[in-house]
């Protein structure tokens, strides 16, 4: 099971880290990731494996959501099914 990580804020040191490190600790795979500064925020998306994840996907988007109020980003988690069928025309 994949899903689509999304960062978006203020570009400063450590966000690459601070979100990996959440998805290691609960045992998600990065599959591709790609990412810009523009101006001076930064955006990023991730594709994930999540099909060995220690943890309830709710955990993890809590987890996400709460590393990013820490350090000023927008961070969410969708599964790439729902992801794929809301950027679908």
């Amino acid at each position: 099971m994949r899903a689509v990580v999304t960062v978006i804020g203020k570009d400063r040191t450590g966000i690459i880290y601070n979100v990996s490190k959440i998805l290691a600790e609960n045992e998600v795979n990065i599959e591709d990731i790609s990412q810009t500064v523009m101006h001076d925020f930064f955006t990023m998306i991730m594709l994930v494996d999540m099909s060995n994840m220690s943890v309830d996907f709710n955990v993890l988007k809590n987890a996400l959501e709460t590393v990013g109020e820490d350090i000023g980003m927008s961070i969410r988690i969708q599964h790439e099914d729902l992801f794929n069928a809301m950027h679908t025309i």
